[in-house]
């Protein structure tokens, strides 16, 4: 009699139990309704219609520096203005460090180059009524000319369009090639160096942080770029015409002409330098950007 009333009493537990699981999973594949905002924030309401803000960004051309201005035009809509100083670079460039010295230096570079765009855009928030006020999402494009600065990175003396070696003889036999014209540090070379406009552009997505207007810090993520019709001639224009080996020099150096105990092009008759990396039209790049800045 008493096992009986064990198992019935069991078989209800159960029952039950499952009864309650049934429901709890139910209520879990109801989602809760999105509850819109009625009335969300806008620079309007804040009694506040201009923004202002120091961009740092990150990009394959690596650190930069900006200014920003913007006016709205509508409770979510502003039309901007950016400006600052970023790094160009090559596609094909790629940095190496001397295990001994330190010493960096990247292979084949001609010049280095720094980049002033100005771009003029528009601003817009999404979502704002599904949104809280304290994470504003916005799009953003912008459009206009850009300046770019260019200066030596090589001391090219002969203006030969790459970088001259010297055939120097070690002690215990052999010879090493030695560059005769050596490269710029960052500060040397301004006096040398040239200006080139074009275009540039960015579009990205980005998001206000902060449920005040007064200050605000701002994440974006983007594609930027810039554009010269003429190219910049950021690496070696030019190579040696084929390569020989002077009379004395170890077989298997692969080294131009000598003369005077200098790399030179070959006088090969009827011969010119061979073209090496052409002229770049285009520099995209993704972007990542920091802003800290506040309205009025």
């Amino acid at each position: 009699m008493m096992i009986s009333r064990t198992l019935k009493f069991s078989i209800a537990l159960l029952v039950l139990l499952g009864m309650a699981l049934a429901n709890d999973a139910h209520a879990q594949l109801v989602e809760p309704e999105v509850k819109e905002a009625l009335e969300p924030k806008t620079p309007f309401s804040e009694d506040k219609s201009n923004e202002y803000g120091l961009d740092l960004f990150v990009n394959n051309f690596g650190f930069g520096l900006g200014v920003h201005y913007a006016k709205y035009v509508g409770p979510f809509t502003a039309i901007t203005f950016r400006s600052g100083i970023t790094g160009v670079r090559d596609d094909s460039e790629q940095t190496f460090q001397s295990y001994f010295t330190g010493n960096k230096v990247i292979p084949n570079k001609y010049k280095r180059a720094f980049g002033f765009p100005f771009l003029m855009g528009i601003k817009h928030r999404i979502f704002p009524a599904k949104i809280e006020d304290n994470f504003r999402v916005f799009v953003s494009a912008g459009l206009g000319p850009a300046m770019v600065f260019t200066y030596p990175y090589l001391q090219d003396k002969n203006n030969n369009g790459f970088r001259d070696f010297r055939l120097i003889k070690v002690r215990g036999g052999g010879s090493v090639l030695r560059p005769v014209e050596q490269v710029n540090d960052f500060f040397s070379g301004w006096k040398n160096g040239s200006t080139h406009w074009g275009f540039n552009g960015e579009i990205k997505i980005g998001a206000d942080l902060g449920s005040s207007f007064g200050g605000q810090t701002t994440v974006e993520i983007g594609y930027f770029f810039y554009y010269l019709k003429d190219g910049l001639q950021i690496m070696e224009p030019y190579k040696p015409y084929g390569y020989t080996e002077p009379d004395g020099s170890d077989p298997g150096f692969p080294i131009a002409c000598m003369k005077n105990n200098t790399a030179v092009p070959c006088q090969v008759e009827g011969a010119n330098r061979n073209s090496f990396n052409p002229a770049q039209k285009y520099f995209g790049t993704p972007q990542i950007k920091v802003t800290i800045g506040g309205m009025w």
